[in-house]
């Protein structure tokens, strides 16, 4: 059993495309939620809520005609933020191209592709584009990775809804830990910001009225946003072996399904992946000759980058299987939800979060909580600053994906 690093990481999000702007827009307190619709020339009169947090800017000009013509706005955002990763890390040119896997989270891929068809088809009795299936399959952007940097391993899509990107990391992490290959590329992308899917979401009255607000006594829901996230996962040794710089370490995985109902969330189900997730990494320590136990690392945890989608009862049900699990020592744990700063971006979210989560441990800053001043919840909310890790010792910490359908996945990082 190997132990396990980030040594590369690319994004694409509505506060940054790049690690360091991304970190920068954290440290800074510069949010990504501001009015916009898709069609401002038109704007949906029925929508309930004005903000959603949306890329700026896309370096389109940097992909191939080819690229441009077999993909839509989704696929585009894992294009972009891999190749960062695999430039960061040189993955390509130290891990065998049939010894590296892709495994992409992605709940909505090609809604920019088909809504815009479906429409023709209804209203003109039109043709359907011929690129129409290729640009909205789900596994298109792993597809087109794989293509993009002659990758042969192991590749495809994970849809776990807004737990997709940490389903794909944890696997991934799996995959290198037990050999099965030698690097991965692992994360998520999502751009769900279209007038149907929009209007959608406002049908189930989950969505802020004014902004995300995550943990906050006054929260009225979730803001929704686009965006991708890429890790490059390699063992310790490979890393070390020429000097590769590591963000964090990965120690454990855990994952459950609350088997209750498809939108309500319970406490029980995080609370066994969290458990699982302990145990996993209780595995990797033992099995890599570092010392530690279930107990000591429920003792360890440092900070908790939670799920926070700023529902009233989703924030409630997260901190509640947190106490399950914790107990009293929960009030003493740092937490933050990011979601206030890049949006809710469903799949990528998880995946948006891990990375912040190793910017976090590898910079020994924890960012704060955007757009909550105050909580109605007992733990120790991180607000209006970041907050600096004292100690030099190494920190450990846990990011929370809890999704629709009580799909939940669990990861637990190590600064090193």
């Amino acid at each position: 059993m190997q132990r396990v690093v980030i040594t590369g990481a690319g994004c694409i999000t509505p506060i940054g495309n790049s690690p360091e702007a991304l970190w920068h827009s954290l440290e800074s307190g510069q949010s990504g939620i501001r009015p916009h619709l898709p069609g401002d020339d038109a704007p949906d009169p029925t929508l309930k809520f004005k903000n959603t947090a949306q890329i700026q800017s896309l370096p389109l000009e940097t992909l191939s005609p080819t690229q441009l013509q077999t993909t839509e706005r989704c696929a585009q955002l894992a294009i972009l933020a891999a190749r960062q990763a695999v430039a960061e890390s040189q993955l390509t040119a130290h891990h065998p191209p049939n010894r590296t896997a892709i495994i992409l989270g992605c709940s909505t891929n090609g809604r920019h592709a088909e809504e815009p068809e479906i429409a023709r088809v209804y209203r003109d009795n039109a043709r359907v584009h011929p690129l129409s299936i290729a640009r909205s399959m789900a596994s298109n952007g792993v597809s087109q990775i794989a293509i993009d940097h002659r990758i042969t391993g192991p590749a495809f899509t994970v849809s776990t809804a807004c737990a997709s990107g940490a389903h794909a990391i944890g696997l991934a992490f799996h995959m290198v830990r037990s050999g099965m290959v030698s690097a991965a590329l692992a994360g998520a992308h999502e751009s769900p910001l279209t007038r149907t899917f929009l209007r959608a979401w406002d049908s189930m009255r989950v969505v802020s009225p004014t902004t995300c607000r995550p943990f906050s006594a006054d929260r009225d829901g979730m803001t929704l946003a686009e965006g991708a996230a890429v890790l490059t996962l390699e063992t310790l040794a490979a890393a070390r072996s020429r000097d590769a710089p590591i963000f964090a370490e990965i120690l454990g995985f855990g994952m459950s399904a609350d088997a209750h109902h498809i939108t309500q969330p319970t406490t029980e189900g995080p609370a066994q992946a969290i458990q699982a997730c302990l145990l996993d990494a209780q595995q990797t320590l033992h099995r890599t000759d570092q010392p530690g136990s279930t107990q000591s690392l429920l003792q360890q945890i440092a900070y908790i980058n939670a799920h926070g989608t700023a529902t009233r009862a989703n924030d409630a049900t997260e901190v509640a299987a947190l106490q399950s699990v914790f107990g009293r020592r929960l009030a003493h744990i740092p937490i933050s939800g990011t979601k206030g700063f890049h949006g809710h971006s469903l799949g990528a979210s998880s995946a948006i979060e891990t990375l912040i989560t190793a910017l976090a441990l590898h910079h020994r800053s924890l960012p704060f909580t955007f757009g909550t001043a105050a909580t109605d919840l007992p733990i120790d909310l991180i607000t209006e600053s970041p907050r600096a890790i004292a100690s030099d010792a190494p920190i450990l910490a846990l990011t929370n994906a809890l999704a629709f359908g009580g799909l939940n996945a669990i990861l637990c990082l190590r600064s090193i």
